[in-house]
């Protein structure tokens, strides 16, 4: 592990900020998108981030200065949320970046796949690190089935659901995102699956089910990727409020919900 007198060394590989984000994370948020990713998402709008390669290399001072400008802004809820791309491939800095922020009194949150994922070192011993000056994570459950999962990502799921499992040992906030693919993770049978793995977590605060949408689509054909799902058409409303009822495990009785989901 780095020594931590050379951590303000590190800079990061980022692709872009945003000022005022409203979605990601509780409050008004001042997003990082980070460089890099090895999942290669068939449905993915930020194609553009997979690349871990950045002409914008930062500081984590120089991120929150910028970000503090905004603070008047975020209220008792904000903060900071570091998204991509994949933010644990760049765990040293996001280490960095998060220990002077938690300095400021800046609330922090991950949005992440969790593929990096991994009980191994030195990684394991920097998450432990990571998820003390970290408050919440925002997770994809891409798709519960193992074998689909490799099919719509190109990698495994098991260590992204170990990682779940660990989060939850340790009590550390998670909101959870379901992306509904009409014929790929709309089944019911994989709804219901999924369902029974949250269950089986205690640290889950939120569910949010986002219906697929092709607004990246552009970007594919940019960087002269063929894109595997034209065509397939974004869900319906109801198909969206059946999808949270399962995973809200609302299917059966509505008052058996996750607390705050």
């Amino acid at each position: 592990m780095q020594e931590r007198g050379i951590y303000h060394m590190i800079k990061g590989a980022i692709h872009s900020t945003e000022s005022f984000g409203s979605v990601d994370g509780p409050g008004i948020r001042f997003l990082i998108f980070l460089k890099g990713c090895r999942m290669r998402c068939r449905y993915c709008h930020n194609a553009d981030t997979w690349d871990p390669r950045s002409d914008d290399m930062r500081t984590a001072d120089e991120l929150l200065d910028q970000a503090e400008r905004y603070r008047s802004y975020w209220g008792k809820e904000g903060g900071i949320t570091v998204s991509g791309g994949e933010p644990l491939l760049q765990i040293d800095f996001l280490l960095d970046l998060f220990r002077k922020a938690k300095a400021r009194g800046i609330h922090t949150v991950i949005d992440t796949a969790g593929e990096p994922f991994t009980r191994e070192e030195p990684f394991f011993s920097k998450f432990q690190e990571l998820m003390q000056v970290t408050d919440l994570l925002l997770m994809d459950i891409k798709h519960i089935d193992p074998e689909e999962h490799r099919k719509l990502t190109g990698r495994q799921n098991d260590n992204i659901l170990e990682m779940f499992r660990y989060l939850s040992s340790i009590g550390k906030p998670v909101w959870i995102r379901y992306v509904l693919v009409p014929g790929i993770t709309d089944g019911d049978g994989f709804l219901k699956k999924t369902r029974e793995f949250i269950s089986t977590l205690e640290n889950v605060r939120k569910i949010e089910v986002l219906p697929y949408h092709s607004m990246g689509e552009y970007k594919w054909k940019e960087l002269g990727i063929p894109y595997s799902l034209e065509g397939v058409e974004p869900p319906g409303t109801d198909s969206v409020k059946y999808a949270e009822c399962i995973l809200r495990g609302e299917s059966g009785d509505p008052h058996e919900k996750i607390s705050g989901s």
